[in-house]
């Protein structure tokens, strides 16, 4: 055993050693493009006994010369910390100095003490490389591993392959620990619109679908399909015209018949959002078999209620993305633009009164009849003679 001053001497020197951190994937980039992503999280109640999966579609930029968002933006509420914001609103996937140092100008020289209603830039990680893995469409998602998490599985759950994720995060070993981050290739329907579309570049992860052309279209990508559907928005107001030219099919109307030399298909196709109008294209073609009925993702609602600690804990980002996922303890919480599902209720961005602040409100507002009620058979015992 070493003498004490010895061991003193390499304790010092070992506390400003770097410390190991969670290994997170980051993408080059020199240009201001932008991509659809995700970003995948797990929160948890208090006491840890359920738990919420949350995938998150984001804008992910080209920030400093790393990929990352730039419009998820969140406002702090009373007792909020960089540490509490980073783990029980996002999960951990992003850290409380990768906050604080998006964040020159917030004054958080105190990150234990941050004035109430600060709004603060939140640089969640993320990854596009052009929208494709292995040559063909793809959207990544970034995932906070947990402790119980293995490369394999997590190849499994999310149809890729462990090789895959190993090239993707440049993984010397298949040895991953809690808290990594992880890029993950989700299969996606690419489009094929114009460079002058609005849309332009649209990419629909598998088993999800998108709302775009200003809410009027509905863009799906099937269970297992690389083929993007898209039809009229079931929601859709104050649209422009979806009937093809020459025909009377609109948009996502598909006819066939039988012919001796194969099926005579017609098709009347969205091709993207062009100067505040639907473009649609007519097409024929001959094929062997005649198509089957379009398969269509199942579709989960955002959740309608969370842990009050929460404090809805999504970002509310503007671009698309998104995928509902098939576990049942999962969620998405869509966008607000071109989006997978309905807005959430609330957010952090711009929101000032949260599922707590409703919750709390609506209670004191049942609690007043009850106090009255008490209050007069209180009054009414005590006037009674004794």
């Amino acid at each position: 055993m070493p003498p004490l001053p010895l061991l003193l001497l390499l304790l010092s020197v070992g506390a400003f050693l770097p410390r190991t951190a969670p290994k997170s994937t980051i993408e080059p980039c020199s240009n201001a493009d932008s991509c659809s992503a995700l970003v995948g999280y797990t929160l948890y109640t208090d006491l840890k006994v359920s738990e919420l999966f949350l995938k998150i579609p984001i804008s992910c930029a080209c920030v400093d010369g790393i990929r990352k968002s730039s419009s998820v933006t969140y406002k702090t509420r009373p007792a909020d910390t960089l540490a509490s914001i980073s783990a029980a609103v996002y999960g951990g996937i992003v850290s409380p100095d990768q906050i604080n140092d998006a964040n020159p100008k917030a004054e958080l020289s105190d990150p234990s003490v941050i004035a109430v209603g600060t709004q603060l830039n939140i640089p969640l990680p993320c990854t596009c490389f052009n929208n494709s893995d292995n040559n063909l469409p793809a959207v990544y998602m970034s995932y906070v591993v947990k402790d119980v998490d293995t490369l394999s599985g997590i190849a499994a759950r999310y149809a890729t392959t462990v090789s895959d994720l190993m090239n993707v995060n440049a993984l010397a070993s298949a040895e991953i620990k809690d808290g990594d981050i992880l890029a993950i290739p989700l299969s996606a329907c690419a489009s094929n619109f114009p460079k002058y579309a609005s849309d332009y570049g649209l990419v629909v992860p598998n088993g999800s679908y998108a709302i775009t052309a200003s809410h009027c279209v509905q863009c799906s990508c099937g269970p297992g399909s690389r083929n993007l559907y898209c039809q009229p928005a079931s929601l859709a107001v104050s649209c422009s015209s979806m009937q093809c030219r020459y025909s009377n099919l609109m948009v996502g109307n598909v006819t066939a018949q039988q012919s001796s030399g194969g099926c005579n298909v017609t098709s009347c196709s969205y091709s993207g959002f062009v100067n505040g109008s639907i473009a649609s294209t007519l097409s024929t073609y001959l094929q062997p078999r005649c198509p089957g009925s379009q398969q269509f993702p199942p579709l989960i609602a955002p959740p309608t209620a969370l842990p009050d600690s929460y404090l809805s804990p999504a970002p509310s980002p503007s671009e698309a993305g998104g995928i509902p996922s098939t576990n049942p303890k999962s969620s998405v919480v869509p966008s607000s633009g071109a989006v997978f599902g309905l807005p959430p209720a609330s957010g952090p961005t711009g929101s000032t009164l949260g599922a707590s602040g409703a919750s709390s409100l609506m209670n004191q507002v049942t609690s007043f009849p009850v106090m009255l009620m008490l209050g007069l058979i209180i009054k009414f015992v005590c006037s009674m003679p004794l």
